[in-house]
Formats: structure tokens, C-alpha cells, sequence
């Protein structure tokens, strides 16, 4: 009878796993205002701060996939209640933290629970008709991006006027309080891959491959590019997801089937959300930056670390508004065309910043337009996605898509990050990205999101593709027919 009522009634469980994605996202900007105070506040080198950083992202890539498979093979709610595990504990350990080893270790237990979103998203296609369901997965995919916006000036507002573990235990409570909503108002929807095996083979060649990747693009401007390290994991990672790749086409139940992802649709969804990703971080990457840096410079703002996250918040904000817009959207249009509209919306964003990054003001118009295209985008990829694989895969094949779009906010960062490096200017004896440094990292963000656009007006319809008739099944069954 309970399942029942919160079948009947599923505004509650939108809002629980909504806030969920909100809190893993707050998880991920906890240490951004901390990151300069770090190698003072642990006793060690700026290098070995940046692991802080560096340690949620390679943890969360390889338990994001990992985690989606495992709810579609013992459910999806339980494996939510699991991932609020590791980021309880994570809080703590980082706020009982007095040197750097036990703090990577906390922010890499954080990192494991980042896969809170694509299961929620899944377990919105068991859970809400299929009317409600657009809006549904527009507002708990767009949670990420709000979290991250929202999460940073409250972060820093924190740093700033308390003690800075205050963070960590807010963030324990939080996440605490997120395992407890869980609980309650998220019912167990019987798991659709329910008798198969788990890839462990599969989960540890895609580790391999992901980790020595996404390390060699987050630490390849330190160590250079050109280093041994370097080019070694890059070489790693080619040989480790081929081997992968290879492994998952013949394994009978595979981590992430190949074949699925390989459709068209799935394809070209996953191939925009990477480019996706590029263009949203070089603002995230870029904005910050102007608004902190001195006036001196001639363009950069003069703005404290709370005031910049101030500015920035509206975007966050923006998204929460456009998200039930985006729902519509894609109920009227199809997700299709709100994945267009969305990337398109970016590109305007960052061609209105050539002419307004010189005002606080400015940027946060900027922040709002690229933030709305963002949850735009969002929303549709992974109805996209979900209008085609079969329900035993929805949880992997979120995950996946999931991993699209960080793995195109390291590739984002990495980019933007060297154009920034190269093109630099000296005041009062520090070295700084330049004017036309920033120009041209926004200029890459315009032309990626337009490639994004270009991608996804490529992607076929259901029709097209052969696939409308599984579409319309899926559709009822996540619409709760067989409850």
C-alpha cells in the first residue's frame, strides 16, 4: 500500500531525488573557495592540495557507471541509499581532517556518491507517468549544475565568516538527512536486470582506462604535456578501453552494452553531451577568474571570492526556473529539439560575454543565458537516452551519459586551461591569464556549443531510427502501467 500511494503521488519522490543531485553537486564545490587556503590549512605543497580536487573527479568517474549497472541488477533505491553512505562518511572524515592524506580520502569517498543523479533519473521512468515524466527528468538532470551554482557562494560565504570544517559537517547533515528522504519517500521498484551477473572484469578495464585519462587531462598541464607521465597515461587509457571495448562486446552481461550505446540515437546524444560539457565549463572555468582579478589588470573586476559566487548564483537559480520550462519543452517538441534549442542558447550566451565580460553585471547575464541553455540540454539528453534503451539498462546507460558529460568538463577544462596558460600577462609580479586569453577561451566555448548543436540536429528521430514502437513501451512502463 505505501509503494502504491508513492506511485500515485510522485511529487515527492521529483523533489527527493531532485535535492539529491542538488547535494552530491554542493559535495563537488565544497573546496572551491578553499583551494588556495589549502596547502596552509593541511601542512603541505599547493601540488599535493590539488589532489583534494583532483581525487573526487577520477573516484566519481569510475563509481558513476559502476553504480548505475548495480542498480539496475539489485535496484535503484537501494544503490541510492548506498551512495549516501560514502558521502556522510566522506564529510566527516574531511572535517576531521588536519593534513592532506585524510582529506583526498574523504573527498574521494565523496566522489562515490556522485551517482546519486543518473539513478534517480532511472528511477523516475519506474515512478512517474509518462505526462509528468519530461519535467521530472528536465528538473533532477538540471540539479547538478544547480548545486554547483548555488553550492559555491554559500561555500564561500562559509569559509569566509565561520571555520571552514563547519563545510564539511553542513555537508554531513545534509547528506544525512538526503539518505533519510530516500528512505522514506523514494519506493523499491523491482530491479530490471535483475539475475544477471555483474562485470567486475568490465568495471576494472573501465577504471583503468578512465582513471589514467582523465588524470593525464586534469594533471597534463602541470606534469606537461609532452612528459613521460603524461603521454604514458594517455597511451594507458588508449590500450585499457580498447581492451575494455573488447571485453564488453563478447561478456554476456556487460558493464555498458556496447551495442546499445552504439544506436544513433545513444550515440550522437553521448557525443553532444561531451561537447556540451566543454562549452558549460569554460565559463564555469573562465567567469570566476575576471570577476576575481585585480582591477589593475585592466579588466578584471576586483571581487571577493563571495561576492563573484554572488554573481554567479543567478545562473544557478535560472536553471531551477527553466528546467520545468525545459520539461514542457520536450513534451511538446521532443527532447531532440530542446537539446538544439539548448545548445544553441549556450552559443548566444558566450557570444553576448565578447561584449559584456568588462561588468560584474554583464557576466552574471552571461551566467543566466549559458545556464539556461545548460538546463535546456540537460534535460533532454537523458530522455533521449531512455526513449531507447530497454529498462533493464536505464540506470547503466544514465550513468554512462553521465560520464559523457564530465569527461567533457575535464576535456573543458583542460583546454580552456591551456589557452589560458599560454596567453599571459605580468602585474605586481604575478603572471595572469590575459584578456585576450579569456577572449579566446570563450570564443572556444561559442564554437563547441554550436558543434554540440550541429551533433545533436544529427540525431534521428524515433521513426527514422526503427524505434518508436519500443519507445511507446517504454513510455507506459516507466508511466507505472504494470504497478
Amino acid at each position: 500500500m505505501e509503494s502504491t500511494q508513492a506511485y500515485r503521488r510522485p511529487g515527492g519522490i521529483v523533489a527527493t531525488l531532485a535535492l539529491a543531485g542538488t547535494v552530491a553537486a554542493v559535495m563537488q564545490t565544497l573546496v572551491t573557495p578553499l583551494i588556495a587556503e589549502l596547502p596552509r590549512l593541511l601542512g603541505t605543497t599547493p601540488s599535493n592540495a590539488a589532489w583534494v580536487v583532483t581525487v573526487t573527479l577520477l573516484v566519481a568517474a569510475v563509481c558513476v557507471p559502476v553504480s548505475g549497472r548495480l542498480g539496475d541488477l539489485v535496484g535503484k533505491r537501494r544503490m541510492l541509499l548506498v551512495c549516501s553512505v560514502p558521502l556522510v562518511l566522506g564529510s566527516v572524515v574531511c572535517a576531521l581532517s588536519s593534513s592532506v592524506l585524510p582529506m583526498i580520502v574523504g573527498r574521494g569517498l565523496q566522489g562515490m556518491g556522485m551517482g546519486m543523479v543518473p539513478l534517480g533519473i532511472a528511477l523516475l521512468r519506474d515512478v512517474v507517468p509518462a505526462r509528468r515524466l519530461p519535467g521530472a527528468i528536465a528538473l533532477v538532470s538540471a540539479s547538478m549544475g544547480i548545486g554547483g551554482a548555488i553550492g559555491l557562494p554559500i561555500a564561500a560565504g562559509v569559509a569566509q565568516y565561520a571555520d571552514w570544517r563547519a563545510l564539511f559537517w553542513g555537508s554531513a547533515v545534509l547528506a544525512l538527512v538526503i539518505g533519510v528522504l530516500i528512505h522514506v519517500m523514494v519506493p523499491d521498484v523491482p530491479a530490471g536486470a535483475k539475475g544477471q551477473r555483474f562485470d567486475l572484469a568490465g568495471a576494472v578495464g573501465l577504471a583503468i582506462g578512465l582513471v589514467s585519462l582523465l588524470l593525464a587531462a586534469s594533471k597534463g598541464a602541470d606534469w606537461g604535456w609532452g612528459s613521460g607521465v603524461t603521454l604514458g597515461l594517455f597511451a594507458l587509457a588508449v590500450v585499457a578501453l580498447a581492451v575494455w571495448g573488447w571485453w564488453e562486446l563478447r561478456t554476456r552481461d556487460p558493464l555498458i552494452d556496447l551495442r546499445t550505446t552504439a544506436r544513433p540515437r545513444v550515440l550522437l546524444t553521448n557525443a553532444s553531451s561531451v561537447l556540451v560539457g566543454v562549452g558549460m565549463y569554460a565559463y564555469m572555468l573562465i567567469a570566476p577568474q575576471i570577476l576575481q582579478f585585480p582591477e589593475a589588470t585592466g579588466y578584471g573586476l576586483g571581487q571577493s571570492m563571495l561576492a563573484a559566487g554572488l554573481y554567479l548564483a543567478p545562473g544557478g537559480l535560472m536553471m531551477m526556473l527553466i528546467s520545468p520550462l525545459g520539461g514542457k519543452l520536450i513534451g511538446s517538441r521532443g527532447p531532440k529539439f530542446a537539446l538544439v534549442s539548448g545548445a544553441l542558447v549556450i552559443c548566444a550566451g558566450y557570444g553576448l560575454a565578447q561584449a559584456l565580460m568588462g561588468s560584474t553585471w554583464g557576466l552574471m547575464v552571461v551566467g543566466i543565458v549559458i545556464s539556461s541553455g545548460v538546463a535546456l540540454a540537460y534535460g533532454a539528453m537523458p530522455a533521449l537516452i531512455m526513449s531507447v534503451v530497454p529498462l533493464s539498462e536505464t540506470a547503466a546507460a544514465n550513468g554512462f551519459n553521465a560520464l559523457m558529460r564530465s569527461l567533457g568538463t575535464t576535456v573543458g577544462a583542460a583546454l580552456v586551461g591551456v589557452v589560458l596558460a599560454q596567453m599571459t600577462i605580468s602585474v605586481g609580479g604575478r603572471t595572469l591569464a590575459s584578456e585576450a586569453g579569456f577572449r579566446v577561451g570563450l570564443l572556444i566555448g561559442c564554437v563547441v556549443a554550436l558543434l554540440s548543436a550541429l551533433v545533436a540536429l544529427a540525431i534521428p528521430g524515433m521513426r527514422a531510427a526503427g524505434e518508436g514502437a519500443e519507445d511507446e513501451t517504454a513510455l507506459e512502463e516507466a508511466a507505472g502501467v504494470r504497478a
